[in-house]
């Protein structure tokens, strides 16, 4: 079926008049009636009869008018929003980012870009999860990019396969404990200082897992797990009831009035935080535009060890 000659039904049914609906479409009388009648053997049913000297639709005619409107006006629609997307000045960002990273560098990132005068007419749709959780949101397109924690496999594939993970800032992993723990008046701080005591530990699903277990056993500590959990905030809230030590990242959610914070002598590690993209796909110049300005903001701004979030 011929879109042109849809255009041309369409037209017609409104003038209900041969030579007005050519004059208006550019074409020949001829051509229109060409069309019509082509469309019309296709179907298998008259659209038009005659009324007079002009024609009007028939009842079958008015009905196959009401989806043919519709399918042009969701056809001009997405048209039109293919132009939007494809306007690196008015595009759309879909963004997911781990809890913790909406305190400071999310919103430093949105922040800046839009300052820009060119950025400012591009939206964003937010969500949030855990670094499992969003990658596979991630590959299931739910998501442009994703700043996250990188994850080994979802399920029996390997996240390399299917992403590229670039490296966006690092976290610095401190010892956590409540204010009035016999370790808050060391000095010095060792991993293995933390094995006598109940730890709170994140669960299997943070992307921090693996870091913490790794850091864990270089120091030949294996640790009296208390409780396990899933994002920072809670892990903060428990230290500070004493419930528990922790090994979590130096964020700015970490309040030094309501926990004591460590900083290990013989932990060289950082949990690295990426931006991910999915490696196959189409990407939009907006949703480009914004990864290569976290690139650069990051690589400026988060070099240095001082600027570790």
């Amino acid at each position: 079926m011929n879109l042109r000659h849809l255009i041309f039904f369409k037209e017609l049914a409104r003038t209900q008049h041969m030579a007005k609906a050519a004059e208006n479409l550019g074409i020949s009388q001829p051509s229109l009636s060409y069309a019509i009648k082509k469309l019309e053997h296709e179907l298998g049913v008259p659209l038009f009869e005659a009324d007079g000297r002009n024609i009007k639709l028939t009842s079958i005619g008015g009905v196959y008018l009401k989806y043919v409107t519709a399918t042009l006006n969701d056809l001009s629609q997405g048209n039109e929003l293919v132009k939007q997307l494809m306007d690196p000045d008015t595009g759309h960002v879909k963004l997911g980012f781990t809890y913790t990273l909406g305190q400071q560098l999310v919103p430093e990132l949105m922040s800046n870009f839009k300052n820009e005068p060119r950025n400012q007419a591009i939206t964003f749709e937010l969500g949030q999860g855990n670094s499992q959780g969003l990658l596979q949101a991630l590959a299931n397109e739910q998501y442009d990019i994703v700043l996250a924690s990188n994850v080994r496999k979802l399920g029996d594939q390997f996240t390399a396969h299917l992403f590229d993970f670039i490296p966006l800032v690092q976290q610095e992993i401190v010892a956590v404990m409540p204010n009035d723990h016999p370790l808050a008046k060391s000095d010095s701080l060792h991993v293995a200082d933390l094995a006598a005591y109940p730890m709170i530990q994140f669960s299997k699903n943070s992307g921090l897992r693996p870091l913490i277990d790794q850091i864990l056993a270089a120091a030949h500590v294996q640790p009296k797990v208390a409780y396990e959990v899933e994002e920072d905030h809670t892990m903060a809230g428990f230290v500070r009831y004493k419930l528990g030590v922790a090994l979590m990242p130096y964020l700015p959610l970490l309040n030094p009035s309501q926990v004591c914070i460590k900083h290990l002598v013989d932990q060289p590690l950082n949990h690295q935080i990426y931006l991910i993209v999915r490696r196959s796909g189409f990407v939009t110049p907006a949703v480009h535009r914004f990864q290569e300005f976290a690139r650069s903001y990051c690589w400026q701004h988060y070099t240095d060890e001082d600027r570790l979030i």
